[in-house]
């Protein structure tokens, strides 16, 4: 699926943290950017925790499945959280050189002005902005 890779978050991305929202209610827009471009997405959710690969990729559409190619490991602990998680899966899978982008809604998990980042307002998770970076990032 080619090298860039797309760590996603799922609470205040794929849907807001302000109310009872459906957890997939956002998934929607992702699908023409699945349906367009080539990229992989790994999981940075903390969902992680709680659930497996295969019973993460479960939560999304089949057009997904082969997207999902993996999870950030152990919680990093320290500043940009993250960030970190997430240099230190490409790391561990010779990756180090890969482009990335973050969908995530914490600016505090990340350095300042990050440029990897995609932040999404918690309060309304994905939205028609962060689509628009998002590609930009993949028509490069």
């Amino acid at each position: 699926m080619g090298n860039k890779y797309l760590f996603l978050d799922f609470d205040g991305v794929l849907h807001s943290t302000k109310d009872d929202s459906d957890f997939l209610e956002k998934l929607a827009l992702l699908i023409p950017i699945i349906n367009k471009y080539s990229f992989n997405i790994v999981i940075s959710s903390s969902w992680r925790f709680q659930f497996n690969l295969e019973n993460i990729k479960n939560f999304f559409p089949l057009v997904f499945h082969d997207r999902i190619i993996g999870m950030t490991g152990d919680p990093y602990v320290g500043q940009f959280a993250r960030y970190n998680e997430i240099k230190n899966y490409l790391f561990d899978h010779d990756k180090s050189m890969a482009d990335w982008r973050a969908l995530d809604d914490t600016s505090f998990e990340f350095p300042d002005n990050c440029e990897n980042l995609i932040l999404c307002s918690s309060n309304y998770g994905l939205q028609t902005k962060q689509i628009k970076q998002l590609e930009q990032w993949l028509e490069n």
